[in-house]
């Protein structure tokens, strides 16, 4: 099936093929006719799928096929993308532009840590779309720099993770201030009970979408592990970048203060590399990210913020140098790569403290992951092979 044949206008279908999307996804397939025919939607989509275009390509669609009659009006907004992070901000946003670059559609990222001044001189003439973060909004909305009476539809993006970061009250305060006709969708990883909650206080007689099933273990993310004593694990990573030249990776860990750690181990190796994380300005994270996304950078030390939100294209790598806690966490990291059809890499460094981890994500992935050796690194404290229906000793009956 070819993008040509879900409804969407020459200009878009244009930006599309100059990204070389060969065909829509299954989230898109199943997504985008069911928002051009006003339809309010809840998807569950793991990163990876196509998500952002499932939900932006329609609404630039719709958007567009109503510019011509509309004049919008100062401090005005037409649609409103709540993002989690800033950085998914950012991202959401560049691909509005890159989809809706054949139209006459205005866009805008809006989040704090940045001065909030230019922001609000972008807003005097109004915008077609904001993709914001629930904060930002809300002291624009405060300032009355800008008012929600224009707005048509209202994404909720990562609508599990904004409610983990804890923005459910910042939610419901922005959703009280919009117009009660208008357009929902939400998205999201996983449809836990607390979103379900949300879902129902947000929207009402919505199509339920799910597609996030296998995105996992689909064969061109090549998963494994290597079992390594915490304190081997700065010289492992140390020998497979250079012993296997690796040319690239994003490296996941858990703490601000183990990255900037893991970064001057690297350094005192010869290996250069760069960290982002909460600790750092909103500047310097969008250069550094800039700066690996061109290559400057080859290896990106990133705490677990940067886990949703980071779309890196052609991320060959990526690197789980503390196992996380939740099965979720691992699901998105690993999503940073094989993206649209392309292989990815996902290597796991797994210490016998994380063994319970290890069997949940493998009882959530239906399968063991595969393990490696190398030499020179033996384990004093073994990892057990992992048993995909185990429980802990707390919770067994």
């Amino acid at each position: 099936m070819p993008f040509s044949t879900l409804g969407l206008c020459d200009p878009l279908l244009k930006a599309v093929a100059d990204l070389d999307y060969s065909k829509p996804t299954a989230i898109q397939k199943r997504v985008i006719p069911l928002i051009l025919s006003g339809k309010d939607v809840i998807a569950a989509a793991q990163t990876g799928t196509g998500k952002t275009a499932s939900f932006v390509l329609p609404l630039l669609e719709k958007l567009h096929q109503e510019h011509v009659e509309h004049t919008l009006r100062g401090k005005r907004i037409r649609a409103l993308i709540l993002t989690p992070t800033r950085e998914l901000a950012v991202q959401v946003e560049a691909s509005i532009r890159q989809y809706g670059k054949y139209l006459e559609l205005s866009s805008m990222a809006m989040y704090g840590g940045t001065d909030i001044e230019p922001q609000k001189q972008r807003l005097i003439w109004g915008i077609d779309i904001i993709v914001a973060t629930p904060g930002r909004l809300l002291d624009m909305a405060h300032q009355r720099a800008l008012h929600f009476d224009e707005l048509e539809v209202l994404v909720l993006d990562e609508a599990d993770r904004m409610l983990d970061m804890g923005f459910i009250d910042d939610i419901n305060k922005i959703i009280e201030r919009l117009p009660q006709q208008r357009q929902n969708l939400l998205f999201s990883a996983t449809i836990s009970d607390d979103v379900r909650a949300l879902a129902r206080r947000t929207i009402s007689d919505a199509v339920e979408i799910s597609v996030s099933g296998d995105i996992a273990s689909k064969p061109k993310i090549d998963q494994w592990l290597i079992t390594v004593d915490k304190g081997n694990k700065s010289a492992l990573l140390s020998h497979l970048i250079k012993e296997q030249v690796w040319t690239q990776a994003l490296i996941f860990i858990e703490t601000k203060h183990g990255a900037a750690k893991l970064v001057s181990q690297l350094e005192k190796r010869g290996i250069a590399a760069e960290s982002i994380h909460g600790g750092r300005t909103q500047v310097v994270r969008e250069q550094i990210l800039a700066d690996f996304k061109s290559g400057k950078i080859q290896f990106l030390v990133a705490t677990g913020i940067a886990a949703r939100g980071l779309d890196i294209g052609d991320l060959v790598r990526v690197v789980n140098y503390d196992l996380p806690d939740q099965v979720d966490d691992y699901i998105h990291r690993i999503g940073r790569t094989g993206r649209a059809g392309a292989a990815g890499e996902a290597i796991s460094f797994v210490a016998k403290d994380n063994f319970r981890n290890l069997c949940a994500i493998e009882s959530r992935l239906g399968h063991i992951i595969k393990r490696k050796e190398f030499d020179g690194f033996p384990v004093k404290k073994i990892v057990p092979l992992s048993i995909l229906n185990y429980v802990p000793k707390n919770k067994r009956t």
